[in-house]
């Protein structure tokens, strides 16, 4: 509990007043994303959209299942990565509102407020994961049920690294239009990094670089064992190192962007 002094003419008056949580600043922050119904569209309907476009009855054979099923997870986790970036970037928009200072005077540290930011990223990314999943299970997405399972979990589960790359942005540019740059270079990512169309040579060396390679990578691994659909084969160790080193490069700037939206001018 804080303690506020409140001066009568005579007296000082303590007063208590309770300290806003970790919790209760994620809860209010989510129920706000929930209620962007437009926002929610897009998050949803347009990876959707993408797979019925591209995926809806593609039932060559890919590894251990088939073409819809490679569509489906590499649009899941467009979907994913879209929903997790674009909420994480909302706090461009706090940024802009003073609403970073303002936490600044809470107990919320820098690394409690990423962490509560990506937490509510991750509960909106399972809906078109969900939905992308069912329509492809209904549709005729052939695989194991290992390849459900562990290809649901890792798009999932990876999309997090996007939560810290979205937030990460949003502190680095400090400006309404943050969140609109973010997601405009998750598009980009997303042709750079194999899961819009299959790449080969110079193209797919520099995509094995960018951060939705490997996550895309990582999550068709249960399906493909790396192998490409241009020919060659992704090791298992060079997703996951990208994905690590992204990761540890994002969550650098997230905390130095928070930081440096706290200190006084």
């Amino acid at each position: 509990m804080t303690e506020q002094l409140v001066h009568s003419a005579d007296t000082a008056v303590v007063r208590t007043a309770p300290r806003p949580s970790m919790s209760t600043y994620g809860r209010l922050d989510l129920r706000r994303q929930l209620r962007d119904r437009f926002g929610m569209f897009f998050i949803v309907g347009l990876p959707t959209f993408m797979f019925l476009v591209f995926g809806l009855g593609s039932d060559d054979a890919v590894g251990s299942g088939n073409v819809a099923m490679y569509v489906m997870i590499s649009m899941a986790a467009y979907g994913a990565v879209t929903a997790t970036t674009g909420v994480a970037g909302s706090a461009a928009t706090e940024q802009v509102m003073g609403w970073g200072r303002q936490l600044g005077l809470t107990p919320m540290r820098p690394l409690a407020f990423i962490a509560t930011k990506a937490a509510i990223a991750m509960v909106v990314a399972l809906m078109p994961v969900t939905l992308i999943f069912t329509i492809g299970a209904l549709t005729g997405a052939r695989g194991s049920w290992s390849d459900w399972v562990l290809a649901g979990a890792l798009v999932w589960l990876g999309s997090a690294l996007f939560a810290i790359y979205g937030l990460a942005m949003s502190l680095v540019f400090r400006g309404p239009n943050a969140t609109g740059i973010a997601s405009g270079m998750i598009v980009i990512l997303a042709f750079l990094g194999n899961v819009f169309t299959p790449m080969s040579g110079l193209l797919l060396d520099i995509g094995r670089l960018t951060p939705l390679y490997g996550y895309a990578a990582l999550a068709r691994f249960p399906l493909t064992e790396g192998y490409l659909p241009t020919g060659g084969r992704d090791p298992l160790w060079l997703p996951v190192a990208n994905v690590l080193a992204w990761t540890i490069l994002f969550s650098l700037l997230a905390l130095w962007g928070v930081r440096r939206s706290r200190a006084r001018v």
